[in-house]
This record gives structure tokens, sequence and C-alpha cells, in this order.
């Protein structure tokens, strides 16, 4: 792990460093994460951390004992304070929660943005097309995501303004048994400027607004296409609700 920082550091360029959080790190004693992480790897001058912040194996490691040791090693520690909506901790878990239940105006809220998903725009098999619901496919990194089911959206990064669509997040069980994660995106009102193939190969933003139920497992195509069809007309609705 200190091998692979000194390697960023001498790169001599700016990096967001991400480590996994897997046997290797959880492993490490509070004072091993200072000198290895903190110290050796990164040669951390300032560190800002929450004010429940705990590190090292079971969580041995307090704010306490980093600014002591910020003290004794050359760098500065300070926390900042736990904030709050609606008198609810704003956390990491509160949001996953959020997202999990389908409360995307709580999720919202915490974030102060929506929940939002990025990614190239990929062909698919164009089952959509044939449905009659040509979709744009994003592959969703992560086999398990904090939210799942059939979602109201916003696409950026095609037009000048964003786009209403409607979203399945999930792995499609009416049409895809490898369980693949995928986001396929139909937008309402398709610009007749952009052609039919436009979206392929553009990074997009898709905002989750509201979520309209779980995935389901069609007995048809044609159920398949019914059930599409009224999330079309569902996700018309809660825009001409939310834009009056």
């Amino acid at each position: 792990m200190r091998d692979k920082l000194s390697e960023l550091e001498r790169c001599g360029v700016e990096q967001t460093v991400v480590l996994r959080f897997g046997p290797q790190l959880s492993s490490l004693s509070p004072q091993a994460f200072i000198d290895d992480v903190l110290v050796a790897g990164l040669r951390a001058r300032y560190v800002l951390v929450g004010d429940d912040f705990r590190f090292g194996a079971k969580r041995a490691g307090d704010y306490a004992m980093l600014d002591a040791a910020g003290d004794a090693r050359g760098f500065d520690v300070a926390r900042m304070m736990s904030y709050e909506v609606h008198g609810a901790r704003v956390s990491s878990s509160a949001v996953r929660a959020a997202l999990a239940s389908g409360d995307m105006e709580l999720a919202t809220a915490l974030l102060g943005r929506p929940y939002s998903i990025s990614g190239h725009v990929l062909h698919g098999k164009k089952l959509g097309r044939d449905l009659g619901f040509p979709t744009m496919n994003l592959r969703f990194a992560h086999p398990r995501p904090a939210a799942m089911g059939i979602f109201v959206v916003r696409v950026h990064g095609l037009t000048a303004t964003p786009l209403a669509g409607v979203a399945n997040l999930g792995v499609r069980p009416t049409v895809d048994d490898a369980g693949r994660v995928l986001l396929e995106v139909y937008c309402l009102d398709w610009p007749a400027q952009l052609g039919n193939d436009a979206a392929y190969g553009h990074v997009v933003r898709v905002d989750l607004l509201a979520k309209l139920h779980d995935e389901l497992r069609y007995p048809s195509m044609q159920a398949l296409r019914d059930g599409i069809a009224g999330d079309v007309a569902q996700a018309r609705q809660w825009f001409a609700a939310h834009l009056t």
C-alpha cells in the first residue's frame, strides 16, 4: 500500500486517491494508518475529518489520537461538524438508506442535488427500439447499485437543456438472464435534430428524480411493452405536476 501511494506522489501531479476498503486496509492499526497512509504515502500536511471520525482496525483510532499524531508528525488536523437536514444528520449511511427505500426526495435533500449516474452511452441489443421505446444504455460498474427500479429521470449532456425521461436501473429480469446491471433511459420527447444514433459514445448524466416502482418480470414481450407504456405515462404525469 505504501509503495502504491508513493508512486502516485512521484508522478508530480494532483491526484484523487481512493483506497479500496478490503482486508489489507481494514486490518491496519491506527498507528499504521497514520504512518503508512497519511505520512509515508500521502505526505499529508492538512487532514480534515468528520466529527465522528474513527479509523484503524476495530475503529480504535479517534480524533484525539489523530490530532496528537499531527502535532508529533507535522500535519494539521481539523474536524468538520455534522450537517443536518430537517433534524436528520447527513451521512453516507442515511443517503444509502434513502436510495434503498426509493425515497428520492429525501436523497435529494441529503445530497443537496438529485442522485445521478454518469457514463458513456453504449450500443445494446436494440430491444427497446423493437418495442417502440428506444433507450440509451449505460453500463453500471457495481453489481449492487444503491438504488434499483423504475425512475423518473432527467438527462444532461445531449442538448442545451436536460431531457425528461424514464429509466430502468437493474438487471432487466424479463429479457436478461445474465444479471448484469444496466441503466436504460427512454427520453419522453427525443429531439428530432439529434437523429436516432446521436447519443452513442456521448457521456451523459442521468438524475434520478422519483421512483415509480421496483423492477417487474413480465410474462410476455407484449406485457413488457404495455408496462413500459404505463411507466412513460406516469413519468409524463410526474413532470406535469412538478413543472407547474
